[in-house]
């Protein structure tokens, strides 16, 4: 049965694909989605799914090939009309042409420009010692004291810190914006309404107005400063821009990170083998980090819009189309991948798309790859054994893998 709904689980080797909805989160709660998926890329690797009774229906890709062949044509496909479904489906996206995630062309360059100037490798290679530090400290603090959840004890607690020194966001306002990015991207259960969902987007949005007109008054060394105060744009960033790209700043370098890092201490519970090659030094961390991100791929789709007709595969793609690329199939695509389901932290090459592809590749996809790094190397110096305590508990999502609560309990070495 699916978490907090009455729904049964779909089977997924008896399903009828067509009757298959990718838009209910209902859909990835208790089913197989390695079968699943599987029989997506086989049996219909361009497919439609049908319109709801207060929605339209759109197109979805399964295999990795015509994932990143979407991701990077932006003359044909266009993400300024939203990029995942809870705003495709309703036809806009409010941030439209102020949020890096959905501008295209020149104003999407040039804003991505200005922000690579914070998040490049360069600048945050500084940050990576202090992120590895805070894990360990977070570790120190729960290894060996019995059962603990490690969301809420130690997940929650490493990426709303990175992009809130990066940021300079207080300290005592982090865990609220944690609190209010996942009722924004995730719920817990099906009870949690869109209405919830709502308030928490403006929370964020909010707080950000407010934050950003006080770094007007005083700038400093963080990336809102950076945008308020730029000046090398062919005009400055509105309120509005400056606004939604914290936003989503939020939403992107937290949710990804801390779903990662969640998944990653469950699947080596799971999997001793694997959990005997990391603490035993056996595979590099870095190697350990990519597959971690590859088998957890929390972002499990992202969106365009179609802007003229496309032939893809056997199907046409009519103008104004939503196509909906699922990185949870790609990822999982043996035609890329030896053996993809299997958890195999020394996998190389690992090329997976877990933080997208393209134009709109991730800016916070150096400090996700830290953040997963770091946890690693925490389990593999302090930690001598992951037992699970309890049921994992997943989110209520068609966008977010991932789960809300792991009760563990992490033996000290």
């Amino acid at each position: 049965m699916t978490i907090g709904s009455s729904i049964p689980a779909l089977d997924a080797a008896a399903a009828d694909l067509a009757a298959v909805d990718l838009a209910d989160p209902g859909t990835f709660i208790g089913t197989d989605l390695t079968a699943l998926w599987g029989r997506f890329r086989a049996e219909r690797p361009v497919h439609w799914n049908a319109p709801g009774p207060d929605r339209p229906g759109f197109w979805a890709v399964s295999r990795y090939e015509d994932a990143v062949a979407v991701y990077k044509d932006s003359q044909r496909f266009t993400s300024a009309r939203g990029n995942v479904l809870a705003t495709l489906l309703q036809g806009h996206d409010s941030a439209s042409g102020k949020m890096l995630a959905v501008t295209d062309g020149e104003r999407h360059r040039e804003i991505r420009k200005l922000m690579l100037t914070s998040f490049s490798p360069r600048v945050l290679g500084r940050v990576a010692e202090q992120v590895r530090a805070r894990t360990r400290r977070l570790f120190e603090g729960v290894v060996g004291r019995g059962p603990l959840d490690f969301a809420a004890d130690v997940a929650d607690h490493i990426p709303i810190n990175t992009i809130g020194d990066l940021m300079n966001v207080p300290q005592e306002d982090r865990q609220k914006l944690v609190d209010w990015n996942t009722q924004t991207l995730s719920r817990d259960s099906a009870e949690h309404d869109e209405f919830e969902e709502l308030l928490a987007r403006n929370e964020i949005l909010l707080y950000f107005s407010a934050l950003a007109a006080e770094r007007r008054r005083k700038p400093g060394d963080d990336v809102i400063s950076a945008m308020v105060n730029a000046t090398d744009l062919t005009r400055p960033l509105s309120e509005d821009e400056i606004v939604f790209n914290c936003y989503s700043l939020i939403l992107g370098a937290d949710e990804s990170s801390r779903m990662s890092s969640i998944g990653a201490v469950l699947e080596l519970s799971r999997n001793p083998e694997q959990w005997n090659a990391l603490i035993n030094g056996d595979v590099a961390i870095e190697t350990a980090a990519e597959e971690v991100l590859r088998w957890t791929t929390p972002a499990m789709h992202f969106g365009r819009r179609a802007i003229t007709d496309v032939v893809l595969r056997d199907q046409v793609i009519r103008s104004g189309d939503i196509m909906t690329m699922w990185n949870t199939a790609a990822n999982y695509d043996g035609a890329v991948f030896a053996d993809p389901e299997r958890f195999d932290l020394a996998r190389t090459p690992n090329r997976h798309i877990a933080f997208g592809y393209g134009p709109h590749f991730c800016l916070g996809a150096f400090l996700g790859r830290t953040h997963v790094a770091a946890v690693l190397e925490s389990l593999r110096d302090l930690v001598a054994e992951i037992r699970l305590t309890g049921e994992p508990k997943r989110l209520w999502s068609n966008f977010v893998y991932g789960y809300s609560s792991l009760p563990v309990e992490l033996k000290a070495k």
